[in-house]
């Protein structure tokens, strides 16, 4: 396979679709998502997904994938990220991966560590130990066995605790030490580049579009999944940022008010940890924002980046 794919990664709300769809009006491409979230049919409004006018404008791939009651890997979807460029690059046209599920980028450009496979059992066994003692507990406990990885994770990310655990408890060995051995190649360059909005811009546009998706009918779609599906708290889908926030109230576990803030507050700390992950990948071109113009500015340092490669800067 040979040609060049690209990516733009981001916190969430930093602008990367909207980024996106306004490239594709200047250069013949076709979207690859980088969204774990987005995988799930049915959940729409809270991953933010491109609607179908925008889906009918522009081509993207590995959306709607699965059910929520389903589970997919970084594994599942590198394989199917692979095939996607190459189907797209024989097609003639750009393939532009997009998104902000560092992990699913990482797997794709360092490949994936030899790691235990998931364990119902033992996670339903964890999630039941977090429920009696608390997720902090736990993150104390995987201190003890795995100080590197606890270090890098809040005491409140449950998912990840649970599955820093899961390794250990399963392998043996700690999460750390089987991480960072995996070795790829790709058939396909592949130049990324990272938005590195403003904090406190950022935290408004967090706001705003969370009372947005809330306004679009956040709640009522949870609500619908939970009654077209079996579904518990603990699976990823519903652990997904907004959803998981939603689900507490259904269950009586908090109000409006106080759901609305824990979800902002969410997605502030998920866009934290992607920044995070973004500053740890040395070879991304960075799109720093400037200002007001800063949308229309990474725009054209894209339009310079992807152009000159096709000779071109139209579609």
């Amino acid at each position: 396979m040979a040609g060049i794919a690209y990516a733009l990664l981001g916190p969430t709300a930093s602008g990367k679709s909207s980024l996106a769809l306004a490239l594709a009006k200047r250069i013949s491409l076709e979207i690859v998502s980088i969204d774990s979230a987005q995988v799930y049919r049915g959940m729409d409004i809270g991953t933010a997904k491109p609607t179908k006018e925008e889906q009918a404008e522009v081509p993207h791939h590995l959306i709607d994938l699965i059910d929520p009651d389903q589970s997919y890997s970084a594994g599942q979807w590198r394989e199917a990220a692979i095939r996607r460029v190459g189907e797209i690059l024989g097609r003639g046209k750009v393939p532009l991966l997009v998104g902000g599920t560092m992990l699913y980028y990482r797997s794709l450009v360092s490949g994936l560590d030899a790691l235990p496979q998931a364990d119902a059992a033992l996670r339903a066994q964890i999630d039941a130990e977090a429920a009696k003692r608390g997720w902090p507990a736990l993150h104390a406990e995987l201190a003890k066995v795995d100080p590197a990885t606890a270090q890098r994770l809040p005491p409140g990310d449950a998912q990840r605790i649970q599955r820093a655990l899961e390794v250990f408890r399963l392998a043996g060995k700690p999460l750390s030490a089987l991480q960072g051995h995996a070795k790829t190649s790709l058939p396909f360059q592949l130049t990324a580049f990272g938005l590195f909005p403003e904090r406190e811009a950022l935290h408004r546009n967090i706001a705003a579009r969370f009372d947005a998706m809330l306004g679009a009918g956040l709640v009522g779609e949870v609500k619908a999944l939970r009654k077209k599906f079996t579904l518990s708290a603990g699976m990823p889908s519903m652990r997904a940022v907004g959803y998981r926030q939603v689900w507490e109230m259904l269950e009586g576990q908090t109000d409006e008010k106080t759901m609305r803030e824990r979800g902002i507050a969410a997605t502030r700390q998920l866009a934290k940890r992607q920044t995070t992950w973004l500053r740890s990948f040395s070879d991304l071109l960075r799109l720093d924002a400037g200002g007001a113009q800063g949308a229309a500015v990474a725009l054209e340092l894209l339009l310079d980046q992807i152009g000159k490669p096709l000779g071109r800067a139209g579609r």
